[in-house]
């Protein structure tokens, strides 16, 4: 039995990137640790959607526990530093926000964790954060530290295949110019990738990790009605690189588990 540690920087973080990765290592019998950096304070919900004297980041927790259960995790650890916010917002100037902490003494924390399990394969994310999220950004510096201080052999960023979305946008009828996302401020080019695993098997899984996340429907809420077949083209892929960045040779198809 290998282990596999996913360090993500909110609850929810981890459905689209690694929810089928986890969900498959799990099911070939290895053990699955999921670490979350922030309590996800900072993320906006509905209206009414808490109950009477429920915070926000109780609510993210229990629904982090429901998607950890659909993607077969054997473990779940929230390190509960505060959520810096989206680029730009007013969360950004909190001297406690995990993007303004010390990469050494929050790599620390990690790297316990990672000692502790004996991990053998940890993700965590791309220099840019995959879209410039400042947690995001501050997951791929902490997390690659915690793995030195830790001396976890095999790390790979989980990145999104920027050609493979440009190519869901422009087939996608109802984005006009104006609406679609603009796709060259995410991922990284496919020839950057070293790594794709097969996990379209796993959708069903990763659309009940979606509906688990009930306070992020803003995130999730596009396609949830997506019939099954389409969301196991759109994420039945997920894509990582290795930390060292290079792509010699055949494409990986599994992680070193």
């Amino acid at each position: 039995m290998s282990v596999l540690v996913c360090f993500h920087a909110h609850p929810d973080d981890e459905v689209f990137g690694t929810g089928g990765t986890m969900r498959q290592a799990s099911d070939a019998g290895h053990r699955v640790v999921l670490v979350t950096a922030t309590d996800g304070a900072a993320g906006e919900f509905p209206e009414g959607i808490l109950a009477d004297g429920e915070t926000l980041t109780a609510r993210r927790r229990d629904e982090l526990a429901k998607s950890a259960e659909a993607l077969g995790v054997h473990r779940v650890v929230m390190l509960g530093f505060s959520d810096s916010g989206m680029a730009g917002t007013p969360e950004n100037d909190n001297p406690e926000a995990f993007a303004n902490l010390s990469v050494e003494s929050a790599a620390q924390a990690l790297a316990e964790i990672l000692v502790e399990e004996q991990a053998d394969v940890v993700t965590i994310y791309d220099s840019y954060g995959g879209y410039g999220h400042p947690d995001h950004i501050q997951v791929h510096h902490v997390g690659k530290r915690a793995t030195e201080i830790a001396g976890t052999t095999h790390v790979y960023e989980s990145v999104m295949n920027r050609d493979h979305f440009r190519e869901l946008v422009k087939a996608n009828a109802q984005w006009d110019e104006e609406d679609a996302p603009n796709i060259e401020k995410i991922g990284v080019p496919a020839d950057q990738i070293t790594t794709e695993l097969q996990v379209g098997e796993f959708i069903e899984a990763k659309r009940a990790a979606m509906v688990a996340h009930a306070t992020q429907v803003g995130d999730f809420g596009p396609f949830l009605d997506m019939p099954i077949d389409m969301l196991r083209v759109a994420f039945g892929r997920e894509w990582y690189r290795r930390i060292d960045g290079t792509n010699s040779g055949p494409m990986e198809t599994a992680l070193p588990l």
